[in-house]
């Protein structure tokens, strides 16, 4: 999620790209530029892929970038929702807007439009609307965390279309996404320049942000169940931050899980970036496949 000064350029074209080794199979259809939503006059798109000649609605993964809330493009998971179309899943890698000019909840708020668009459009392109999933890295994880833990929170749905359409997703794959911007400080290389711009200021300046803008201040039995992945030697996300959200969500009787990749950094790489997504794919089969047919 955070980007140091001297690094920032290598590291944003690393995390736009999606966490693992992809690949896919078979025929896909993919389609660039779907407009899902419009707030405040800005075009908010998605790209989505999904096998040709699919039998039945199919279940639909949506895919969030990550690029610490004021990066990043939806591009970066192309290859990543090719590879889950040749899974047997519809899915998309969406737009939303970044920081500073558009601060939380704004992406909270495009997040929410997509699902709700996925579901109000699902007979058109083959979706299943009661088997969707979300997963994403760094920012793109705080964001498909939030989703999971504020299913039935009006106040975060927005104003980005189809109201009164549900924006509850089934399940989350959090890859090494941050639950509590309060204790951020001190434990990421770069907290202090990133989360001002996304939340208005500082832990002195703006708390009340940073607490409404944390995950695991929303997690309630109602939360969706989650993977979580992180590596140790992660500088940006503390590893901490998974163990905290996993905790508090089986202590609500929530299914959640952390897998913890030793000597992994922000960004996988290798046998890293295999094992995370073997883990991912498993964990929405058993999730999403086989669900309502």
């Amino acid at each position: 999620m955070f980007f140091s000064c001297l690094y920032r350029i290598v590291l944003i074209a690393l995390f736009m790209l999606p966490f693992g080794v992809v690949r896919a199979a078979g025929e896909i259809q993919f389609d660039q530029g779907l407009e899902y939503s419009r707030p405040e006059g800005v075009s908010l798109q998605l790209n989505m892929a999904r096998p040709k000649n699919a039998k039945g609605p199919l279940p639909c993964i949506l895919c969030i970038h990550g690029g610490g809330f004021r990066a990043g493009k939806r591009e970066g998971y192309d290859s990543l929702i090719r590879t889950l179309a040749g899974e047997g899943y519809a899915a998309v890698t969406i737009s939303y807007r970044l920081a500073p000019q558009h601060r939380f909840p704004a992406a909270v708020h495009d997040t929410k439009a997509a699902v709700r668009w996925l579901r109000a459009n699902a007979g058109k392109y083959g979706i299943d609307p009661r088997r969707i999933g979300v997963t994403g890295g760094s920012a793109g994880g705080h964001l498909a965390q939030f989703l999971g833990v504020t299913g039935d929170v009006e106040e975060f749905e927005g104003g980005g279309g189809n109201p009164g359409v549900s924006s509850r997703v089934n399940c989350v794959v959090n890859v090494y996404g941050p639950s509590d911007f309060t204790k951020s400080y001190g434990k990421s290389v770069d907290a202090a320049e990133v989360l001002p711009l996304f939340l208005g200021g500082n832990l002195e300046t703006a708390l009340p942000a940073h607490i409404r803008s944390s995950p695991l201040n929303w997690v309630t039995p109602n939360a969706s169940p989650t993977l979580c992945i992180h590596g140790t030697d992660d500088k940006y996300v503390a590893h901490e931050q998974a163990e905290w959200l996993v905790e508090r969500l089986k202590k609500c009787g929530v299914e959640a899980d952390l897998l913890t990749l030793q000597g992994a950094g922000h960004g996988f790489k290798g046998k890293d970036a295999e094992t995370a997504d073997r883990a991912m794919i498993a964990f929405f089969n058993r999730h999403l496949k086989n669900k309502g047919e």
